[in-house]
């Protein structure tokens, strides 16, 4: 298939490239900055157009002719009519654009965020009750993507039916080394803090219940294949890892990598631990087959990041890996 990929060279998106292209597909890469990671733009079967999200007419003719649209990149805003605006706008543009167009699958990246508060054992079924602009934001492009089922020719008259296969993946945590050579990292610098503390022999103060379940982007992107190549619709996949993990774990794991550090794990004082309460991820698992325990990937993403964090403190120059998408 010919995919039409936004957000492609960012945290998540530079691994579901990665694995489109390693399944056979060409891709289609819709990205501000094309120059940004030239081992990607250098792939087989890669065609790189330069454009903001916000500029919907170039964005609408770059997907013209492919056979499948994977929406991954996100438009921030402060305010809500800034976030309808750079991302509802957008995503509700893209589907139909891709109607019009004779594109047959629409995947859109949506994020545990829509849900809002959660409790243990919530599944894909959870009513959405978002807790800011973010998961709001989210929540209210789901409902376009599950809702675009028709056309009107008027007022209440519904028109012609959609054909365009329409699912939504709903990512947690998700964390990652560059793909490429200049790719990028989660934006998140939280593991990067930790490395620089152990490296300094700074203590690390962490909740003992402060943690989720990780997943590593090369783990996820096997999601976004398995969903671009079904002939599902109108589905919802959380793609979160099977395992909960603390950054009090996170934390051990960087001092086991520089085991003459002085740093100590301090425990937030007065908080009780308390059990995790987990998203339910098993419809992955019965649909796809997939499930995930993100403990090695996150070893090696602590090495990474000590290794990068002792060039840095070093003095040497390493390329920035914090961009999104």
């Amino acid at each position: 298939m010919k995919i039409f990929i936004t957000g492609g060279t960012g945290n998540i998106g530079q691994y579901v490239s990665k694995a489109l292209l390693a399944a056979g597909h060409s891709l289609v890469a819709y990205t501000r900055t094309p120059e940004r990671i030239p081992a990607f733009a250098a792939q087989p079967h890669v065609t790189m157009v330069q454009g903001d999200i916000l500029n919907l007419e170039r964005m609408g003719n770059a997907l013209q002719g492919c056979d499948a649209v994977v929406h991954i990149a996100l438009g921030w805003g402060n305010t809500p009519t800034e976030m309808l605006a750079n991302d509802t706008r957008v995503t509700a543009y893209l589907l139909e654009e891709a109607e019009r167009a004779g594109v047959c699958s629409f995947v859109y990246t949506s994020s545990t965020a829509a849900i809002g508060h959660m409790t243990g054992g919530m599944d894909e079924t959870a009513c959405c009750r978002p807790t800011d602009l973010y998961g709001a934001t989210k929540a209210a492009s789901e409902s376009y993507v599950l809702g675009f089922r028709q056309v009107y020719t008027g007022q209440g008259k519904y028109g012609g039916k959609v054909k365009l296969r329409r699912n939504i993946i709903r990512p947690g945590y998700t964390f990652s080394n560059p793909a490429y050579e200049g790719g990028a990292s989660q934006s998140d610098v939280r593991f990067r803090d930790i490395a620089r503390a152990v490296l300094k022999g700074e203590d690390i103060t962490v909740s003992p219940n402060d943690g989720t379940q990780f997943l590593s982007a090369e783990q996820i992107a096997q999601v976004y294949v398995k969903l671009v190549e079904s002939e599902l619709n109108e589905e919802i996949f959380f793609a979160l890892g099977e395992r909960f993990t603390s950054w009090a774990e996170i934390a051990q794991m960087a001092l086991d990598c520089v085991p003459d550090s002085n740093s100590k794990i301090l425990l937030t004082e007065g908080e009780a631990v308390r059990e995790p309460a987990l998203f339910d991820v098993g419809k992955m698992n019965r649909v796809f087959g997939l499930g995930f325990d993100a403990t090695q990937a996150l070893r090696e993403h602590v090495v990474w990041n000590v290794e990068r964090e002792r060039r840095v403190l070093a003095g040497d120059a390493v390329h920035d890996v914090y961009h999104v998408w």
